[in-house]
């Protein structure tokens, strides 16, 4: 891995990488803001209580964003390029709550310099997201370039 990430030469299936974070209610806030979701399951005790969650739960795309901390800071890294992912969303996350993002190399294209990955969101070991992830990445001489 050079600074800027892998070259999709150096990518093999089943590699994996991880990146995680504890929510906290400034990042439920910072997102609602930035993203102009303002939804009060997310912002309102009150009313989140009277939800099936029984409280406030964090933005689902929040929590989908650290996949794509992992994919842009890890695996592949920097230079990548997201063409498309999908997610289902199996358990709700609140602030307090540390999220591991986990990406895993299901196919390697080289042709089309494309990944196929597996991506999962956890807390406390326990499945919170699940989806896949196809990505354009750079070749070497892309990376080396830069």
């Amino acid at each position: 891995m050079s600074d800027y990430g892998y070259a999709l030469n150096d990518i093999e299936v089943g590699m994996t990488a991880s990146f995680a974070k504890t929510i906290t209610d400034a990042d439920i806030l910072m997102f609602a803001g930035v993203s102009g979701d303002t939804n009060p399951v997310h912002l309102n005790e009150e009313f989140a209580c009277g939800t099936p969650f029984k409280g406030r739960i964090a933005h689902g795309m929040l929590t989908a964003s650290l996949i794509s901390t992992a994919l842009g800071t890890k695996l592949p890294g920097p230079g990548c390029v997201y063409l498309s992912q999908s997610m289902k969303f199996l358990a709700p996350v609140r602030s307090g709550d540390t999220v591991r993002a986990l990406v895993t190399v299901r196919e390697v294209e080289h042709e089309k310099r494309r990944i196929t990955l597996d991506t999962v969101c956890q807390v406390g070991g326990k499945d919170v997201l699940v989806g896949e992830a196809r990505l354009l990445v750079p070749a070497r001489e892309s990376l080396e370039a830069a």
